[in-house]
């Protein structure tokens, strides 16, 4: 699946075949599907792998429904997310201080209320260094000049408007 250098390359799921197996066709759709909500928990709750979950449900739409894979890469929760970290570009610095923050926060919290095993709280420490490594390691995504004059243009245009009313 990669690309030149160390960039993923993107085109990889354009590029896959979309199945005429009926049976084999509902069973990507269903399991994209069930992928995107597992994604879309994993938001939520830090032990959940959102990314894997996002880029499992893209490989299953790329091979199944075209119309899904191009909803899932547009989509204005994931498209973007999903994008810029098939394309190598990283993850905004923002969101990575908010992913660490919520994992931390939500294991410590789990080890003191929930967990009573002295092996379970080792365990979940050792996972969150984990996740907390590799969060950190990914490349810092900067939003491109149109990025920023489209960001421009949105937060402006309301107090145009007011203006001139």
């Amino acid at each position: 699946m990669a690309g030149s250098g160390s960039k993923i390359d993107r085109n990889y799921f354009n590029r896959a075949q979309v199945t005429g197996n009926k049976p084999l066709k509902w069973f990507l759709i269903t399991l994209g599907t069930i992928s995107v909500g597992l994604g879309f928990l994993g938001i939520f709750v830090p032990l959940l792998p959102t990314t894997a979950f996002l880029l499992l449900a893209a490989w299953c739409y790329a091979r199944s429904s075209r119309r899904f894979y191009n909803w899932l890469l547009n989509n204005r929760i994931f498209g973007k997310y999903i994008t810029s970290y098939l394309e190598g570009k990283g993850v905004p610095v923002q969101t990575k201080i908010w992913s660490v923050g919520l994992l931390w926060i939500t294991i410590l919290s789990s080890i003191i209320i929930f967990v009573e095993n002295i092996y379970i709280e080792v365990l979940l420490i050792l996972i969150a260094i984990g996740v907390s490594v590799h969060i950190i390691k990914l490349p810092n995504y900067k939003a491109s000049h149109k990025d920023k004059i489209g960001k421009t243009i949105i937060k402006s245009s309301p107090s145009i408007e007011r203006s001139r009313n």
